[in-house]
């Protein structure tokens, strides 16, 4: 009985450490710096779109932007669903249209435009094609103008913009894991053949418990026995009336 017992806590012990390991598959939340700014998780990204105390500056040079984002990056843009979340979150930070820095620049060595971190460009968002070309190469920077998400050539030196986003990686141990199909669904048919063999042994378990009940209720009571003194009157009844 006591076994059975354990057996059965053993069993609901490991589905419950199972089902934790399907949720840690499943992914988790990451998690962004926590500086003193507010951070704005997007993705494995988090974003600091610079405003508060920091918005007193009304304009900010390329490097001035760079240094406010103290060690950083500047924002990069990698797809369409990044850029539409620069563009939709906008509003919450600046009532009006502001030209945001993004963290491009100029190769001189492969005649193209480069994200900082050496990040070749897999999307943009030109407002027209090809970008304007009027500007010396080593001078040349990039905006995003938060209304429209549109991109635009501006001057590193020259241009002043009003508008900072900051960007850095959520933290490696807490990003979302690729998830696998695979070991997902291994992971929860192992769950529920566990819990079936839990409930079959708790199935045995109360029939067992069950069945002793039934045995006790129905006690074994010999036949009804006459006394012998019964028995005695009962012959010398019979003998009586057999006489003529």
């Amino acid at each position: 009985m006591e076994s059975v017992r354990r057996n059965h806590c053993s069993l609901t012990l490991i589905c419950g450490v199972l089902v934790l390991c399907v949720q840690l598959q499943l992914g988790l939340t990451g998690d962004c710096p926590a500086d003193g700014r507010t951070w704005v998780p997007f993705e494995d990204g988090c974003y600091h779109f610079v405003h508060g105390e920091e918005d007193k500056i009304k304009s900010y040079t390329f490097d001035r932007a760079k240094t406010l984002c103290q060690g950083f990056e500047l924002l990069t843009i990698q797809s369409a669903k990044e850029n539409d979340f620069v563009v939709n979150y906008s509003p919450e930070v600046w009532k009006n249209n502001v030209n945001v820095w993004l963290g491009m620049y100029y190769d001189t060595d492969n005649d193209t435009m480069r994200w900082f971190g050496e990040q070749p460009l897999r999307f943009t968002n030109w407002m027209a094609r090809p970008p304007p070309s009027d500007l010396v190469p080593m001078d040349t920077c990039v905006t995003l103008h938060s209304e429209t998400g549109k991109w635009e050539n501006v001057s590193c030196l020259e241009q002043a913009e009003n508008g900072v986003v900051c960007e850095t990686n959520q933290k490696p141990e807490e990003v979302k894991p690729k998830s696998s199909a695979l070991l997902s669904a291994l992971v929860i048919l192992s769950v529920v053949a566990i819990m079936g063999v839990s409930a079959a042994i708790w199935f045995l378990h109360q029939r067992h418990n069950l069945g002793s009940t039934i045995f006790t209720a129905f006690e074994y009571h010999p036949p009804f026995r006459v006394l012998d003194t019964d028995r005695s009157c009962l012959v010398e009844a019979e003998e009586t009336d057999s006489v003529p």
